[in-house]
């Protein structure tokens, strides 16, 4: 029995809980790997999707009743098959599927084909590389996407100090682009070390002047609100509209927000600015140039055991981390 932290439905905190699952003796296919857990992380998508309203009337046969909880994670290979360049013993981090998901378990079943998995730097701890992943790999997605408008190099950050944001503030200021970031007061200086060249303490200041002065070609938005828009040609939102950090985001929200899916469709025929609400897009490249960073740019803001994941979910929940929130799942 593999110990597991799985969520069923009636959103969080109700929905979380830790159970066992069962053995999975099937045998591997040439692309998939088995890897012993040594660290995984929580984001606010995993509290976010328990409270998805359709879970209840799913059936098992398209999702289990207990769905997997997580989807960074840092381990060590126990089983590999022929074809997906891992060998019993080496230590691996990256990122599984958002569904049936689950890497807050002893040990997780991964198909390389759909899971971005690369070797582990020998001088990173676990929970360094268990913490990187997803905020990263989403910080590259937005990047790449506002790429072709940076036509002279400044870019604004919405969300500065926030997991993803002080990666794309990091990345964008590597490509020698100008940054204003946004951020309170107290992270002003750390947000700064990850390479802002201007912040704003969104407690004192108006946030769309001083990105207006300040003239960005793009502006990526990790935090969510609409009072930015337009003042850039392209607009780049992992939130959308949406301010409350328990509701989910991404591009699904679409499908309950009119106003962004016009707004996005305006943009692409030239009617207003570019806008567009995204996923990440989980490639192998971006993960990749993960492995140049800085061993003291990986910000850790608390690690949790395994038996404590619900105080892990009430600290990110706060919106008061700098960093991310770790989970040690085994030595």
């Amino acid at each position: 029995m593999t110990r597991a932290w799985t969520f069923t439905h009636g959103g969080f905190p109700t929905a979380l809980q830790q159970t066992t699952l069962p053995p999975d003796s099937t045998p591997l296919k040439p692309t998939e790997i088995w890897v012993q857990t040594k660290a995984a992380s929580v984001n606010p998508v995993d509290a976010q999707m328990m409270g998805f309203p359709l879970w209840p009337y799913l059936p098992s046969f398209i999702l289990p009743s207990h769905k997997g909880v997580g989807e960074d994670f840092a381990g060590v290979v126990t089983e590999a098959g022929r074809n997906t360049g891992f060998k019993t013993g080496d230590e691996v981090f990256g990122i599984g599927p958002f569904l049936p998901g689950g890497t807050l378990q002893e040990t997780i079943r991964l198909d390389t084909k759909h899971s971005v998995v690369v070797p582990k730097p020998v001088d990173w701890s676990w929970e360094q590389a268990a913490a990187l992943p997803l905020v990263w790999i989403t910080a590259q997605t937005t990047i790449h996407l506002v790429i072709p408008y940076v036509k002279h190099g400044k870019i604004a950050v919405l969300g500065g100090s926030s997991s993803c944001g002080m990666y794309a503030v990091y990345i964008a200021k590597q490509r020698g682009w100008e940054v204003i970031a946004s951020c309170s007061g107290r992270n002003a200086d750390f947000v700064r070390s990850m390479g802002a060249d201007e912040v704003v303490d969104y407690t004192t200041t108006s946030v769309p002047e001083r990105v207006r002065a300040f003239a960005p070609d793009a502006i990526i938005d990790v935090v969510g609100g609409t009072e930015c828009l337009g003042i850039a040609k392209r607009y780049v939102t992992v939130v959308g509209d949406k301010t409350n950090r328990m509701t989910m985001g991404g591009r699904n929200i679409y499908f309950w927000n009119p106003q962004m899916l016009l707004r996005a469709l305006a943009g692409r025929i030239s009617l207003g600015s570019s806008y567009t609400c995204v996923n990440l897009d989980c490639k192998r490249s971006y993960l990749e140039e993960v492995l140049r960073l800085p061993k003291e740019k990986i910000i850790i803001d608390s690690t949790f055991d395994f038996d404590h994941v619900r105080e892990a979910f009430d600290k990110l929940n706060t919106s008061r981390t700098r960093g991310k929130v770790v989970i040690k799942i085994s030595t």
